[in-house]
């Protein structure tokens, strides 16, 4: 590969890396914690091509060698498709496509009291985690509330499900629940993102449902996307 193509490469990395960094959408990939470091990584390429250029034109050009293979032009596409196309954050295809084992939690765990409103809002995985472990009863008869996005595993049935990731979209595994009478629900395309206000049904959570525990809905309403749509 000549060194303009190198130079080339690293600027357009750096470009891409402060382009999903500082535009927001690093977030359909990573954690909120590495935002610092895409940013480093993105600006320590840049320097490094700008520095490279200028070593090159400093020296009396770049080096001349020419190549019949038009193939490391191909390692620029991956640059150019992220500048041109945003992939959406994981979403139902990911969820009726996975299969997911039990939280590992112990069963002695000790959860802290729930918040004392009315209808507090929980996280999914909070959610799942207390209806599968929490032995105390705390969430049976407590009204909650539950954003995430609509998946229709098979007709007639609708869950709400969020992306819960550790590092990166890489190692992203759905968290779920199913909505009983979900009609309002049944008419909502996949991917809608909602809020539902319901009560859990206890017992429901079992290894015969791959640990996936029901709701019993009572409202229902549309929500905007949020800009980060995991959890963590």
């Amino acid at each position: 590969m000549r060194r303009e193509t190198q130079n080339l490469l690293l600027l357009l990395l750096g470009g891409a890396l402060l382009k999903i960094a500082l535009g927001g959408s690093y977030l359909r990939y990573v954690k909120p914690s590495l935002f610092p470091w895409l940013v480093a990584s993105g600006v320590i390429m840049i320097a490094l091509g700008v520095f490279a250029i200028v070593r090159d034109i400093r020296a009396g050009g770049a080096d001349q060698h020419e190549h019949n293979s038009r193939s490391p032009w191909m390692l620029l596409l991956p640059v150019f498709a992220i500048f041109l196309i945003a992939p959406p954050a994981l979403g139902s295809d990911s969820v009726t496509r996975d299969r997911v084992a039990a939280p590992s939690a112990p069963k002695e765990s000790l959860f802290p009291d729930l918040p004392p409103e009315e209808a507090p809002l929980l996280g999914m995985s909070e959610f799942v985690t207390r209806a599968i472990w929490d032995d105390s009863g705390a969430l049976n008869g407590r009204t909650v509330r539950l954003q995430g996005f609509v998946v229709h595993p098979k007709p007639g049935t609708t869950q709400l499900a969020r992306m819960r990731i550790s590092c990166c979209a890489a190692d992203a595994a759905p968290v779920k629940v199913d909505l009983a009478a979900p009609a309002q629900a049944a008419e909502l395309p996949s991917d809608t993102w909602i809020e539902v206000t319901g009560k859990l049904r206890p017992g429901t959570a079992t290894d015969a449902n791959d640990y996936v525990p029901t709701l019993e809905a009572r409202l229902i309403r549309p929500i905007p996307t949020p800009q980060d749509t995991y959890e963590y």
